[in-house]
Formats: structure tokens, sequence, C-alpha cells
């Protein structure tokens, strides 16, 4: 049987592996250890902000070790997840379909997205069980003909405890996430290798013929007939340029700002992240608790029970890069213009909650949906596959992404490393590699 070599366990990763697994002998790598919910108690740690011991994001991996931190322009943190599942064990569980960009380049996944509307429960359950303050605010949008819609969520929120935890990881089980493919996969018989950094595929006579991988303190070689990188916008485009490949300097990342007012005995760090969406040019808005900001932005200084806030999250344009050197992404003036107007929006909604103009303040500018760096054209339609790249080895994440979403990207990824798995199995089976 042909060997695959799948890089990451986050959206598309594990999807290639559910989907190849028995066409394929497949090894998942996988950079991180397996996912532990983040179990401290929040109350406690609302004691210790209070201490001054959290001076710097980057201190945020001694309490989480999943979430991994980076430093970018304009004082801008990127976050993305490092453990099987990805950064989808730390995402809200949306599942939104944004394949306008990709449909333009003539890239049809309606069967793909079918076929996950039957692998994963996706469903507005949650809106049954809004807190008041979001009920408040999805009427305030309404009635300014924002044209706000509950959020589709993955997973079975019947079981949502509202604990506030989504992005912390659901100990409940209600938010799915992509760890789910990965057992699947493995009951199938994929093997999975933990704490597995792969850093350049091994390049012969024109073909991928593995990966080179550092494992503990050894470099180890994972041979395969086929490698499909999925490290993530910010994982996979370090291994190419590392391989010899170069990548574009594209990179987006979905900036995030929060919006935030005192609200005293809110509790709203308690509702579900992201319960409903206000699409706009360029950005979303959507009720959210920062705990980024929370514990690190000295404005934040209200008890963590007493705020209510708003997120913006932007299609930031696609012009950074990162690459064993580091990482380069700042903020444009476009970029800045656009926020400001988002900003704009949040103070008037939540001063029509009931907010002083002056008592509201913001958040850390965040990002966590790096992408775009190899991104796919018309010329790549129909084989998802960049020439520059040898025949056996694809990429099958946000970096095929060809413009920034502004929106939760995961069901997206899921869809396009389906569509990928499918272009790889008739690939071999056709018998054109050897």
């Amino acid at each position: 049987m042909k060997r695959a070599i799948v890089v990451g366990t986050g959206a598309g990763g594990a999807t290639v592996a559910k989907e190849l697994q028995g066409a394929f002998a497949v090894t998942i790598l996988e950079a991180g250890r397996e996912f532990k919910p983040f179990a401290m108690n929040l109350s406690l740690l609302d004691k210790l902000r209070k201490t001054g011991l959290f001076l710097d994001e980057r201190e945020i991996p001694f309490l989480f070790p999943t979430m991994r931190i980076r430093k970018a322009g304009n004082n801008m943190i990127l976050v993305n997840g490092v453990g099987t599942g990805g950064t989808t064990t730390i995402a809200t569980g949306n599942a939104m379909r944004m394949d306008r960009d990709l449909k333009a380049l003539g890239i049809d996944l309606d069967e793909e997205f079918a076929e996950i509307s039957r692998e994963i429960p996706i469903s507005t359950e949650h809106q049954k069980r809004w807190h008041p303050i979001t009920r408040r605010l999805y009427e305030i949008c309404r009635q300014l003909g924002l044209e706000p819609r509950p959020t589709p969520k993955m997973g079975d929120y019947s079981r949502c405890i509202r604990c506030g935890r989504c992005i912390l990881g659901c100990s409940q089980g209600a938010k799915w996430d992509t760890r789910h493919f990965v057992t699947k996969a493995m009951s199938s018989g994929a093997e999975l290798i933990t704490d597995c950094t792969v850093e350049k595929v091994i390049v012969s006579d024109g073909l991928a013929v593995g990966v080179e991988a550092k494992k503990g303190w050894t470099s180890e070689f994972y041979p395969a007939d086929l490698v499909v990188l999925a490290a993530g916008g910010l994982g996979t485009p370090v291994i190419l340029q590392n391989s010899g490949m170069q990548c574009q300097r594209r990179l987006f990342v979905d900036p995030v700002l929060c919006v935030a007012a005192p609200s005293k005995r809110s509790m709203y760090h308690l509702e579900v992240a992201m319960p409903f969406v206000v699409q706009r040019d360029h950005y979303i808005v959507s009720p959210y608790f920062d705990y980024l900001s929370f514990f690190f932005h000295r404005e934040w200084r209200y008890p963590i029970g007493d705020m209510v806030g708003l997120m913006i999250k932007l299609a930031d344009t696609p012009n950074g890069s990162i690459s064993k050197r580091g990482l380069e992404k700042k903020l444009t003036d476009l970029d800045r213009k656009r926020l400001q107007e988002a900003v704009a929006l949040c103070r008037d909604i939540l001063c029509r909650y009931g907010a002083l103009e002056e008592e509201i303040f913001l958040g850390t500018v965040n990002a966590g949906h790096p992408g775009g760096m190899l991104p796919l054209t018309v010329r790549e339609a129909s084989s998802l596959h960049h020439q520059s790249l040898p025949d056996n080895l694809f990429v099958a994440d946000a970096t095929l992404l060809p413009e920034p979403l502004g929106n939760p990207p995961i069901l997206t990824i899921i869809a396009l490393a389906k569509r990928v798995s499918k272009v790889c199995a008739k690939l071999f089976a056709s018998h054109s590699l050897n």
C-alpha cells in the first residue's frame, strides 16, 4: 500500500488523514502533543491578574501550552493552536461557508459541503439558550438594519453548560473539533505521531520522498509516496521555503479587535462565543469576550463578570510573510481605516445597549486566521496543485486561500481539504506516479 504523510491535525490535516486512510497507509505528524482543555479556575486567574504578574502575552503558553503566541507589527498578537486538533480546539466552533473567492476561480465545493453536513452536526441550537444581553444586542443590530444572523456551530450544544471556555477547550464535548476526524482516521489504521515538528520535505528526482522532522532532540526521516502539508498558514509556508520552494508575500491573518464597555454583574464571559454575526464589507461584528485583552490589556481593568464586548474581525490586506527568519506583518493604512469604521459601529451598538461613550474601551489587536502565501489561481482550479511543487506534494490548509475571508475559515478549509484528498486519491489511482 502506498504511504502518505499528512502534516498537521487541524482543519486541513485531520480531514485529509480521514479521507485518505485506507487508500493509503497514512502517518499523521503533529508538532504538538495531545490537547487538553484549560482547567484552571477563571476566578483565581482574575485575582492573579490584579497582582500584575501577567505582563506579556507571550506568557500564555506557560499557562496553556496549546496556544502559541507571536508578535507582529503594530503590536499585533498572532495566536494559533499546537496540539491534536490544531487551532480548531481553541476556535469558537463556527460553521460558516466562505468559498466565494474559490468559486470565482472555478472551484465548486458544493459536493464537499454536502458531505460535511452529513458528517458533522451543525446547528444554531445554542440560540435557545442565549444570555439576555445577547438577545438585546441582536435586537439592536436588527433595528439598525445590520441583518444579524445566528452563527451556525459545529457540535452538540445541548451539552453546553455555558462555562465561557469555548476558546480554552470544551470540556463537555459540546463543541466539535477535528480530533474527531483524527480518531476516525486512527480507527481505520492511521498512525499519529505527536511532538514531531516537520522541518522540510525531502525531494529526489523531482518527487517528494518523505519529510525530515524533529522528534525530541533528534531529526527523523519519514518516507512517503505522497506528502500533504497542512501545518497551517504560519507553518506550511515555512516548511515549503525550508524545502527550497518559494511562497508569495501575501500573508493575511484576519485581525481581531474587541470593543468593550463596563456592564455590572453581566457575567457575559459565560456566553457562547460569537453567538451571532453581522456581516459588513471587509469585516464582521460579533459578541465576544476577549480573554487575551482581559489578562494583558491595561484598560480591561474591570472584574471578569462586569464587562460586555463586541469583536471586529477584519479581512486585512494580504501583504505579509513568514519564514524561518521571522514574521513580517503589519496593518496598512487601509486596514486601520476599516478598523476605525468598525470601531465606530461597535461604539454605536454599545451606546444603544446603555454604555457611556466615555467608558467604552478597546482591546489588543490579535489574529488567528493566517493564510494566503500559496494562493490558488484559475490555473489550479481543477488540480489544486501548484506547478512549483513536486507532483506528489500537496497543500491542504489556509495557505491555499486566494483572499482573506474576514470570517471563520474552518468549514471552508475542511471542504477544500476534502477536495484535495480526492485529487490525491485520483492521481495515484491513475498510476501516473510510481
